[in-house]
């Protein structure tokens, strides 16, 4: 197993535990040492994981995120626009899905929460490694949007409304 794998591997047997998880646990599982565990909890750290050490164990702190999922509509000269209006209002794009009349849902994770990582996502799209898959539904796609709070959500429902991305929502 690779550094990378080890490290998700962790991540998960955390994130999944319901109980903090020891060092002991984490190496016996990864079959590594007590210290290559410790210097992977710093490595996934420094990656944005908030990992607290308690005396029982390794706990990931997770906090509460407000979630909605928002219908849209543009064209592929707006993407970048769409997802800027987004992330600079403080949400992150967690996904991009489409409802496809014969293929049913289909769904790509983005986790989209910087100008930068929307520059990366635009210069894929660009250079052709893929193409957006809101063009198999007339560009009608949703995300689902991650914020600190109902009112950043409010509030980024409100840029995408003003800038015509935000599709009415039928009742």
């Amino acid at each position: 197993m690779t550094g990378a794998e080890r490290r998700k591997k962790i991540v998960e047997t955390i994130q999944s535990s319901t109980v903090p998880v020891s060092g002991g646990t984490l190496s016996a599982l990864c079959a590594v040492s007590r210290q290559v565990i410790v210097q992977d909890i710093a490595l996934i750290r420094a990656a944005g994981y908030e990992i607290l050490s308690t005396h029982r164990g390794y706990v990931l702190h997770m906090p509460h995120m407000a979630s909605r999922t928002v219908k849209v509509r543009h064209t592929d000269e707006r993407m970048e626009e769409e997802l800027c209006a987004i992330v600079d209002q403080g949400g992150c794009v967690k996904n991009v899905m489409v409802r496809h009349r014969v293929y049913g849902r289909m769904e790509a994770e983005l986790g989209i929460r910087s100008r930068r990582q929307v520059l990366e996502f635009m210069q894929d799209i660009r250079n052709g490694k893929s193409s957006p898959l809101k063009n198999i539904t007339s560009d009608y796609h949703y995300h689902q949007i991650e914020a600190d709070s109902e009112e950043t959500l409010d509030v980024i429902e409100q840029v995408l409304q003003e800038k015509g991305f935000l599709v009415e929502k039928k009742f």
